[in-house]
């Protein structure tokens, strides 16, 4: 049995893993951060980095840390009930309900409506979407490739059309950078933190770790050390590129601002610098640039969720599972994207931070000897918080409770309140574990 893995093998794992998570958010957030953040970007990007980048490096390598082969096996040290309905909601949150749709609107939004008369906006989306969708599910039906398609293929031309950009804006820049936003004057690096949630990449790391690891499985390799550093390796390798692309699409965004103002969102950003540097042309660059970056994203989730909810519910083929999330996926693309963010974004509030506790409290779970209430009590103090943030995100905050929680909890008011109740959570599970450990010892010492 083959127990090394090659070099190149680890760097075409890299290559697929940025390419999974270079979708069509990861181009246009960062921009947009730049564009509001002005001369506060750097500090602003550095905390968009460790939500974007760093914590979804730490997902990949906890997975193979944890020896786990899915999100569910990693989520059931908290009870098995919650490691199903916190499963489904991430794999449904990620995917046909939001992410993989995401994907067809936005790249015909930036990639192909440009190019259109506006009455034939609403028939160029449907075909549009049928024909992107139809393309997805035919590699996502050769699952077997899709290291070889996405590593090898996909990636480089997806780099090669950012990569263009990001030269020009870098030893070109369109002009000196601007004063923030009133977002970014104050909580620069806070800000950035939780913009980064927006790409939804530590949720889908809890995915894509599973891909790498089934990966290197599939060439042989078995010993847990021997996954954890591969997949350390290829984690390092899609984080460079991440972090690279991001200070470069922040850059890009920040140095805009004197020609193009503060405009309504990311895409938009993007097609005007693309048509400052590259005229009528810049159009057709960013087109390549979206629709491959989405089709690759696309390939990832519907491949993931299938064999997912396909090993949940067997008497369900994988291909009846990918073509069903497909067909949704077009559906749900058609309803508007604006739509899809305001249905998506409480729900994402409320289950991000426990995604980030739990993958905290996967690389100590040795410390604590997996002890469940250490797990529970964290991760209950963390949803309370969580989900009232989830409420006011969908506009349906209680204004007595926000501004208790403001009173009481560092950070509530950027977004990060759930921080604390997280920690004590998981002191107090510690403590109580303990007791009732030598509560257990001296049980057993009367009884003998």
């Amino acid at each position: 049995m083959n127990q090394k893995v090659s070099t190149s093998y680890i760097v075409v794992l890299g290559l697929m893993l940025f390419s999974l998570f270079f979708g069509a958010g990861n181009l246009i957030f960062p921009i947009m951060l730049g564009q509001e953040a002005g001369v506060n970007v750097w500090i602003a990007t550095a905390g968009f980095i460790i939500t974007g980048v760093g914590l979804p490096l730490l997902t990949v390598i906890a997975l193979g840390y944890s020896g786990k082969s899915d999100i569910q096996s990693l989520a059931n040290r908290v009870h098995p009930l919650f490691g199903l309905v916190f499963s489904v909601i991430l794999y449904l949150a990620i995917g046909p309900l939001f992410a993989i749709p995401r994907a067809g609107s936005v790249s015909f939004e930036i990639g192909i409506r440009p190019l259109l008369p506006e009455s034939w906006s609403t028939i160029g989306l449907f075909v549009f979407s049928v024909l992107f969708f139809g393309a997805a599910t035919f590699l996502s039906l050769n699952s077997s490739k899709i290291v070889d398609i996405v590593g090898k293929y996909l990636t480089p031309i997806k780099i090669s059309f950012v990569s263009l950009l990001v030269i020009f804006a870098i030893f070109n820049p369109i002009g000196a950078f601007q004063e923030p936003n009133e977002k970014y004057t104050d909580h620069s690096f806070f800000s950035g933190f939780s913009e980064g949630y927006l790409t939804m990449d530590v949720l889908a790391a809890f995915v894509f770790g599973v891909i790498v690891i089934n990966a290197l499985r599939s060439k042989g390799v078995e010993s847990g050390k021997v996954i954890m550093a591969a997949t350390m390796k290829a984690g390092i390798i899609a984080a460079a590129l991440l972090t690279f692309f991001y200070g470069a699409m922040a850059f890009m965004g920040a140095s805009s601002v004197a020609e193009l103002g503060i405009l309504d969102n990311g895409g938009s950003v993007l097609s005007g610098v693309a048509n400052i540097y590259f005229g009528s042309f810049g159009g057709v660059i960013l087109g390549g640039v979206m629709i491959i970056a989405c089709m690759t994203t696309s390939v990832g989730l519907i491949s993931s969720c299938a064999t997912y909810f396909n090993k949940l519910l067997p008497k369900v083929s994988y291909t009846r599972f990918v073509i069903l999330f497909a067909v949704f996926s077009t559906v749900v693309a058609n309803i508007g994207l604006s739509q899809l963010i305001s249905i998506s974004t409480p729900v994402l509030t409320a289950i991000y931070p426990l995604a980030i506790v739990l993958l905290i409290l996967t690389f100590f779970h040795n410390s604590f000897k997996g002890k469940k209430i250490v797990y529970q009590l964290s991760m209950l103090f963390t949803f309370i918080i969580s989900v009232f943030d989830g409420l006011k995100a969908a506009g349906l905050g209680i204004a007595p409770v926000d501004q208790l929680f403001l009173s009481i909890l560092p950070l509530y008011e950027v977004g990060l309140g759930w921080i604390l109740p997280a920690v004590i959570g998981g002191i107090l599970g510690i403590i109580i574990s303990f007791f009732n450990l030598r509560s257990n010892e001296k049980e057993e010492e009367q009884f003998v």
